[in-house]
């Protein structure tokens, strides 16, 4: 039975992945240290004896006894009410949990695969996106701690690629939605559905002509677990190419909860990103793969999980554990 780790185990992605992992056979290794995931997001899967959960924060020391053949490293925030409140944990888990990661797998011989993110591309001047793109991206604007994080990430997997002889995988991200995302989590998506849940106003940032390009979960991972089994190093975008606005976006959000609430406008924060559309041409020739899932039916699917939530979800304010300011 091969051996996968699966950093960020316990998040939104990660643990769709520890789901995909163990349905294919895997013995799989999930590791968190909870600042942001969720231990109800896998604990369906402590019962079973090809399942193990480790709670470390991946920016220290990692130690998995045994062979490893595969490592995929999903441990990061990822959304802007995360990394902005814990913006030094967010640069750590880029750069020295990306070298531990690394360093592990060097000592295993297991392949690693990065989770990047289409925010590598910062405030695009091409559309749509694709991988030759170099990004136009502010270093020190309140978005560079994750954005920053993530193409030293992508730097340090590939210098490992170069000098080491490393097999590396590397795939960017974009907007990603499905069942587990937190309310709370400050992402156009959830915080659109618990707005409507609440009986709230939904609030878009800015005019609302700025695009988004969401992708189904499951799309996702299959589009990841192709690209782990591959044989190509180097950055391959996985997502939608259906572009919305987040005005359309948050028109079909009322139109799909059947609540009576309207649109509200506030400024638009600094450096957010005014174009989102993946180019999957890459994805396609190399993985064959594309989307599957209509925006449509991913919602209707999302917003059934949503309403499923005890009532103190919808009321619960994002919450990270303290960590010590250095």
């Amino acid at each position: 039975m091969k051996r996968v780790l699966i950093t960020g185990g316990a998040g939104f992605l990660g643990s769709h992945l520890c789901d995909r992992f163990i349905r294919e056979g895997y013995h799989v290794i999930a590791m968190d240290n909870l600042i942001t995931g969720d231990i109800r997001n896998i604990e369906h899967l402590f019962h079973l004896p090809n399942f193990e959960f480790y709670h470390h924060d991946v920016s220290k020391f990692i130690h998995v006894p045994g062979e490893l053949d595969y490592i995929l490293h999903f441990a990061s925030p990822a959304s802007p009410i995360d990394y902005l409140k814990i913006p030094i944990q967010t640069l750590k888990v880029g750069s020295l949990g990306i070298h531990n990661c690394l360093g592990l797998a060097r000592v295993k011989g297991a392949r690693v695969l990065i989770a990047s993110t289409s925010e590598v591309y910062g405030d695009p001047t091409v559309h749509p996106q694709n991988e030759d793109y170099w990004g136009n991206v502010n270093p020190v604007g309140p978005r560079g701690v994750y954005d920053e994080a993530k193409r030293f990430q992508e730097a340090m997997t590939m210098a490992y690629h170069t000098y080491h002889g490393l097999e590396t995988r590397i795939v960017r991200i974009f907007n990603t939605y499905g069942p587990r995302m937190r309310l709370n989590d400050g992402r156009v998506l959830p915080a659109f559905i618990g707005q409507a849940l609440r009986g709230e106003d939904l609030t878009v940032f800015g005019d609302g002509s700025q695009t988004r390009s969401f992708c189904y979960v499951d799309d996702l991972v299959e589009g990841i677990y192709r690209l782990l089994l591959s044989d190509y190093p180097y950055p391959v975008n996985i997502g939608n190419p259906s572009e919305i606005t987040i005005k359309e976006f948050g028109e079909e959000i009322i139109k799909l909860t059947g609540t009576s609430q309207k649109l509200v406008f506030k400024p638009l924060p600094q450096d957010d990103p005014k174009q989102r559309q993946p180019d999957i041409t890459r994805a396609k020739a190399i993985l064959g793969w594309e989307p599957q899932v209509a925006r449509a039916e991913g919602l209707r699917i999302t917003y059934d999980y949503f309403k499923s939530l005890p009532e103190e979800e919808l009321y619960r304010a994002a919450y990270h554990r303290e960590f010590v300011k250095k």
